[in-house]
């Protein structure tokens, strides 16, 4: 554990940071193998899972998560497949 107080107080934060961070991460991941197991059993909210799976992976992206390739990349299949 640091000393110096600033030293502390970055620990905290990158505590919370990594904390959030994990868990978007992992509402994106769900949100994607949810709507790929939609699709895998011909599902019909297929149109509303494409749309949140989208919508989580451009918020990753926007909080710097995934980076923007990452993120046209896995919007571009997820598309693929809703069509």
């Amino acid at each position: 554990m640091p000393q110096i107080k600033s030293a502390i107080k970055r620990v905290k934060t990158a505590e919370k940071a990594n904390l959030r961070n994990n868990a978007q991460r992992s509402a994106m991941r769900s949100a994607i193998k949810n709507f790929e197991t939609v699709v895998a059993n011909n599902g019909d909210n297929k149109e509303d899972l494409y749309r949140t799976a989208a919508r989580a992976i451009d918020m990753a992206k926007s909080k710097g998560l995934i980076k923007a390739n990452k993120a046209a990349r896995d919007k571009s299949r997820l598309s693929k497949q809703a069509n």
